[in-house]
């Protein structure tokens, strides 16, 4: 009996793995996106009906993530040239041009670095609907994976790359469902001082001694 094989996953607040691979870009490392935030995914495979529209839909939402200064990186254990064959497909099918690169990760460094392969969900080399939001320090700031049979949210994705922008910009949180424009959820006071502060403090919408929002 041979033992599982370590599956390694990356966690908040770790630096990214390093990437070195080829993509439809070309040769592809994060330093090729330094000072910019990235959203890498996967998917399972190329051709298959729930990645189509995951692609579909990212591409749909480049311009709103470029706005933010997020790049796109897609990934999975296909070659690159099953990536260019797909990608030109969606286009001449769906008319809809995929303007990020996707990693041909057929060596399976990148999957096997950042947890994508889950062997009880797709086997040992089909990658799950991971996300990674990393930031311009290379740090993970956000994980999410999702299973096989559900694709992902963009609207989601992008929301969770405001409320990290927001948060590092203005030193606050973001709540439950929060949008842009919505109040922001200010730190719990740590002393006795700033309790009564807090209370004084004529800006802020106070639920309860703990929780106080502001807007900004």
């Amino acid at each position: 009996m041979t033992d599982a094989p370590v599956i390694s996953l990356p966690r908040i607040g770790d630096t990214a793995p390093a990437i070195d691979s080829e993509s439809t870009h070309g040769q592809l490392t994060l330093d090729n996106y330094a000072g910019k935030w990235i959203v890498l995914f996967s998917h399972p495979a190329d051709f298959t009906p729930v990645c189509t529209t995951e692609f579909i839909g990212f591409a749909e939402r480049a311009d709103d993530f470029a706005e933010r200064d997020v790049q796109l990186i897609g990934n999975s254990v296909d070659s690159v040239f099953s990536h260019l064959a797909w990608v030109n497909a969606i286009e001449e099918k769906q008319g809809v041009a995929i303007p990020f690169p996707i990693i041909a990760d057929l060596d399976l460094k990148v999957s096997h670095a950042y947890g994508m392969i889950h062997p009880g969900e797709g086997g040992d080399t089909s990658a799950v609907r991971a996300v990674f939001v990393i930031d311009p320090a290379r740090k993970i700031r956000a994980v999410i994976y999702y299973p096989m049979n559900a694709g992902r949210n963009i609207d989601e994705i992008l929301r969770l790359v405001d409320a990290l922008q927001t948060s590092d910009a203005n030193g606050v949180s973001c709540p439950a469902n929060w949008r842009p424009g919505d109040d922001v959820v200010v730190g719990a006071p740590r002393t006795a001082e700033a309790l009564a502060a807090r209370k004084a403090d004529a800006s802020l919408t106070k639920k309860d001694w703990y929780l106080a929002t502001k807007s900004l």
